[in-house]
């Protein structure tokens, strides 16, 4: 009060200058904070991680040149490492395997040979790592013959090392490659170990087992192995509507494979006898429930589930000779004989 308006206005002018310096200095600091940030979290230089090495190495195979980084972590395995490097090592190698095609198809089978005897390793990280390492090296058709030939270690691994890692990578390792017949004595050596993981509460290493083992369904020299293999009680919560659709699918696969072995021509020739724990009685013996499991499925929410479902009944009421000549096709004994 009391003042004119000219020195109103003069004082009005000094305050808007004192914040403008004010604001302009505020905006200067925080300019100068982010810099300082900006140059505090700039990426650091490559080191040896696996990231690093993989982006290092992609970006020279774009360019046209060998990184050589493969070659490197190959030659590196050869000399002395402690447990935790070895297993590092082969973990970088299966990501070069992995993104630089040209470099791994490169390598020689002298280098899958090395890769082979990590399987003897005393540290289980290092047998998981060396499979997953295998793993990729086979998806290369040069290679696969060759680590072929460590198929029967691979199935000796699996079933004499109750790790579940160990048996995710071995299983697809094996899911991966086609297995020759001499493997087969093995393989019925494993059979209660394969049965056993497919049981076992690890979906991952389940869906792997019944993998292979929907596979070996197929050969005839396996299925009365497999069917006649000991199972617990509850064998058929694997077909409980709860479980995840992956497994029930696979499972569902896998009897369906079990139900046409056992229908063919050659198989029904023979007459058959089962011990009373065998997946054989679990699945198509007089109290299986398997018809039950069946039905609950084919009202699945999941579409590849409910189909699966269809499949399997349809197995079981017609024999796969029959099904091949709709024209004279007579209904087997059925379990669905009751039903629509």
């Amino acid at each position: 009060m009391g003042k004119s308006i000219p020195q109103y206005l003069g004082q009005l002018d000094i305050r808007k200058s004192v914040v403008s310096l004010a604001t302009g200095a505020g905006a200067i600091y925080l300019l100068y904070k982010a810099i300082k940030a900006g140059i505090k979290c700039k990426p650091p230089l490559c080191t040896n991680s696996p990231i690093c090495i993989a982006r290092l190495a992609v970006e020279r195979e774009r360019h046209g040149r060998d990184s050589g980084e493969l070659r490197r972590l190959l030659n590196s395995l050869e000399c002395k490492q402690d447990e935790y490097a070895k297993s590092m090592i082969l973990h970088s190698i299966t990501r070069c395997v992995y993104l630089l095609e040209a470099e791994a198809s490169a390598c020689t089978t002298d280098d899958i040979v090395l890769l082979g005897y990590m399987l003897d390793d005393k540290d289980n990280s290092v047998k998981t790592q060396a499979l997953n390492t295998l793993k990729a090296f086979s998806g290369i058709r040069k290679f696969r013959l060759k680590i072929q030939e460590h198929s029967i270690k691979v199935l000796e691994l699996i079933s004499t090392i109750w790790d579940t890692e160990l048996h995710i990578a071995g299983l697809r390792l094996l899911n991966n490659l086609p297995l020759p017949d001499y493997v087969h004595p093995q393989l019925r050596r494993v059979m209660p170990a394969l049965m056993e993981i497919l049981q076992s509460d690890y979906i991952l290493a389940q869906v792997q087992a019944v993998r292979l083992l929907s596979y070996l369904a197929q050969k005839n020299d396996l299925l009365y192995d497999i069917l006649n293999c000991q199972v617990h009680s509850n064998f058929l919560n694997l077909l409980q509507p709860t479980q995840p659709g992956s497994l029930l699918y696979e499972v569902l696969v896998f009897a369906e494979r079990l139900s046409e072995g056992r229908n063919a021509p050659h198989y029904r020739v023979v007459k058959w006898h089962y011990n009373e724990q065998s997946l054989h009685e679990s699945l198509f013996g007089e109290e299986s429930r398997l018809a039950d499991r069946l039905l609950a499925l084919v009202i699945h929410p999941e579409e590849d589930v409910q189909i699966q479902a269809c499949k399997v009944i349809v197995s079981l009421q017609y024999p796969q000779d029959l099904r091949s000549r709709p024209s004279s096709c007579q209904p087997s004994r059925s379990y669905f004989k009751n039903t629509e």
